[in-house]
């Protein structure tokens, strides 16, 4: 797979990274967007944002993204991926992230938030610490819950989600939901990729269930349906949702593109505006990296179905970034790794494609000179 071929540079560019784009009425001032990543930094182990939060966030605001959307965060405290993630299942974690929201605005990005339960892949130590794999109940873990009681390899057997839990997940996306727009934030992303709890119903090799929830895609995309529907009705017409997913397990048997597709089509149906298009993390798989190797994912995704697509992956690079937007392989390029090692990328970005902006702060301004 390869993102798409270089334009020739005598052909207009239809489309400009630079362009603002709408969704419901809200304009991101341009299509570089900061994806959710992972901080590992509620150190109080409460789901609660710290000065490494409003820093972070705070300069990838300022850096001239056009939009910025906070690391996975839990809509329950079992939906943590470690103790260490943030979350918003209380009205204190609310109040705190208003402060990092009211700032990203001063800096003139749209603020996004990741809403996220994690699964079987839950409870686990963050990246950086000695151990790994699940961390123990009595060193501040839980026992985690699935679709099935299968385990990811190397991690402790998860419990089996009965009915009424499954809809007290679904309540608890609609009213962390609530929590987000209560908090400021503008747009709302539901995650169904990366091998945590909504992908792992999607696909058939971590969801074995054999009741509504299961069997054929439309059992198995049932939970997502759902959230989706109670979020929508929680927050309103106003409000843009977006939806990560995974578009391929990379394993043989598992949740493919064109399942995908079908379920896209669903979420926009109910009222998802832009589809996330990321891939892998629900088995260990061999995958092939290199530069933008899953805009092809999201490039088909939007031209089976029209719906709108973000892509991410590699995408460290101005020039690459300007033709996947322009190539209309993707509405929105998402930029992760790059804006880690230099939060000023978009400013960098438009200076190497000459296209000059309104919004680089006045007191970097003698950088450019």
């Amino acid at each position: 797979m390869t993102v798409a071929p270089r334009l020739d540079p005598g052909v207009p560019l239809p489309a400009s990274l630079f362009d603002p784009i709408t969704l419901r009425g809200v304009t991101a001032r341009n299509r570089i967007w900061v994806p959710p990543m992972c901080q590992y930094h509620a150190d109080a182990r409460d789901g609660m944002p710290t000065e490494w939060h409003h820093v972070h966030l705070g300069a990838l605001a300022r850096g001239g993204a056009g939009a910025v959307i906070v690391e996975a965060t839990a809509v329950v405290p079992e939906g943590r991926i470690s103790p260490e993630d943030l979350g918003i299942w209380n009205d204190d974690q609310r109040d705190a992230l208003r402060q990092i929201v009211d700032f990203m605005h001063g800096q003139g990005a749209l603020a996004g938030i990741q809403l996220a339960h994690a699964g079987r892949k839950a409870s686990t130590y963050r990246p950086w610490a000695a151990e790994r794999g699940s961390v123990p109940v009595d060193e501040g873990g839980w026992e985690t819950v699935a679709p099935s009681a299968v385990a990811f390899d190397g991690y402790a057997v998860p419990t089996a989600l009965t009915l009424d839990g499954i809809a007290e997940v679904v309540a608890a996306f609609a009213a962390s939901a609530r929590r987000a727009v209560d908090a400021g934030f503008d747009l709302l992303e539901i995650h169904a990729a990366h091998g945590y709890l909504l992908h792992e119903f999607l696909s058939p090799l971590s969801n074995r269930r054999t009741d509504a929830y299961g069997g054929a895609l439309e059992g198995r995309a049932r939970i997502v349906l759902e959230v989706v529907d109670a979020v929508r009705a929680e927050v309103g017409e106003s409000v843009p949702l977006l939806v990560r997913f995974s578009a391929t397990d990379w394993a043989e048997g598992g949740w493919s593109p064109e399942e995908m597709e079908q379920v896209a089509r669903w979420v926009a149906d109910r009222g998802i505006d832009l589809v996330d298009v990321s891939s892998g993390g629900n088995v260990h798989a061999r995958i092939p990296l290199g530069p933008g190797y899953q805009v092809p994912f999201a490039s088909g995704l939007r031209a089976a179905t029209g719906v709108p697509t973000a892509a991410v992956g590699l995408i460290d690079d101005a020039h690459q970034a300007a033709e996947v937007v322009a190539s209309g392989a993707a509405d929105v390029v998402l930029v992760g790794r790059e804006v880690l090692r230099d939060p000023n990328f978009p400013l960098r970005a438009a200076r190497e494609l000459g296209v000059d902006l309104d919004y680089t702060p006045p007191a970097y301004e003698r950088a450019y000179r």
